[in-house]
């Protein structure tokens, strides 16, 4: 099995999908590995580590052109052409992607492996969280960043002075990106506010975080009323798959303080608040209705040394499936086979052909076996 690892080239993204180490696995499981050349120097590795793990080093179409290309973000326009039916085991957010990206991968019979909707045996999303828990924790110092009066912020400290806490936070989201947010703006001494639709995990949260955390069921009228007054809106609001709802309406950010911020860290499916758009770490945030807006749809990019290491550690054990058993070791594996979005020509993945509208277009895996 032939391995191939591109240089991302999205805007400001230096992740890398494989570490050396990870790579020297891969050669000792009996794959043959080929790294674009300079792929990981980004996140710190250089070309001569990867060559000492027993990788081959190439071009972009060399790495494109192996059986098996692992990446860190979904295809870019300039790479469509390489797609030509490999399997390509990524994050591809395809509900929110161009479609353009969609329509090549079913055009050219690609086997779309996407990270974010492979599961555990426990119904969660390994692939997904490491990052998560980055974009989480980046969220709330992202918005504490531009909360600064001189970046156009309502000039609100999030902290705790003299045993003041200074600072509203409302996070709208239970999950990883969430629990990462709140644990994050609690540490540095501000008021959160949790919506959720878990009561349990809300409690759980609420004697982990403390007295400045309180969680509250999430209805668009409970929302309303809690970012009314937030310096910080965090959204990060998941259906795995499939768009992310509008749970913060644009009438509701038109209600909030002249100054404040919004991170939608859901901006990756397209984002929670209606009034978001894809922003990007050269030119990360845009103000709308008073509001800061922070809307990069690569957050863990902006720490890539982390964030390859947090990754590769989860995604390599699936990549020594690949290289073992191929795509027979996909298809046997009932959570591995989540991952699979399009498969010989068709959309496998229902929330995919929904966001589309090309349900006729959707097959489910196994009748495609």
């Amino acid at each position: 099995m032939r391995i191939g690892v591109p240089k991302e080239i999205k805007p400001e993204e230096y992740r890398v999908a494989l570490t050396p180490e990870g790579v020297h696995a891969l050669v000792e499981a009996g794959g043959a590995v080929t790294v674009e050349r300079g792929a990981g120097l980004g996140a710190g590795f250089s070309d001569a580590q990867y060559q000492a793990a027993g990788a081959n080093l190439g071009s972009a179409a060399e790495a494109w052109g192996c059986d098996v290309v692992v990446k860190v973000k979904e295809p870019q326009p300039a790479e469509y052409p390489f797609l030509r039916g490999q399997i390509v085991f990524t994050y591809f957010h395809l509900a929110a992607a161009p479609k353009l990206l969609l329509t090549t991968l079913l055009e050219t019979k690609t086997t779309a492996l996407a990270y974010e909707t492979l599961e555990d045996k426990e119904g969660r999303l390994p692939l997904l969280a490491p990052m998560s828990g980055v974009a989480g924790n980046m969220a709330t110092l992202m918005g504490a960043y531009y909360l600064a009066r001189f970046h156009g912020g309502r000039g609100t400290l999030l902290a705790n002075v003299l045993g003041i806490s200074y600072g509203k936070v409302v996070v709208i989201g239970d999950g990883v990106v969430g629990q990462h947010a709140a644990q994050r703006a609690c540490a540095l001494g501000a008021e959160v506010a949790m919506a959720g639709l878990n009561p349990q995990r809300g409690a759980e949260f609420e004697q982990e975080f403390g007295a400045r955390f309180r969680y509250f069921r999430s209805c668009p009228e409970a929302i309303a009323a809690e970012v009314r007054d937030a310096d910080l809106v965090i959204g990060a609001v998941l259906v795995p798959g499939a768009r992310a709802p509008h749970v913060v309406t644009e009438a509701m950010v038109q209600l909030m303080p002249e100054g404040a911020v919004i991170v939608d860290v859901s901006i990756d499916q397209g984002g929670c608040v209606a009034t978001s758009r894809p922003t990007t770490h050269a030119f990360p945030i845009y103000v709308q209705h008073g509001v800061v807006h922070y809307c990069v749809t690569n957050m863990p990019g902006a720490y890539p040394r982390t964030s390859t290491f947090a990754l590769t550690q989860k995604t390599l054990p699936y990549v020594l499936t690949l290289v073992r058993q191929g795509m027979e070791g996909v298809i046997n594996d009932p959570e591995f086979a989540k991952a699979v979005n399009t498969y010989q020509g068709w959309i496998t993945h229902l929330a995919v052909a929904q966001a589309w509208q090309e349900e006729s277009r959707y097959r489910p895996l196994k009748s495609l076996i």
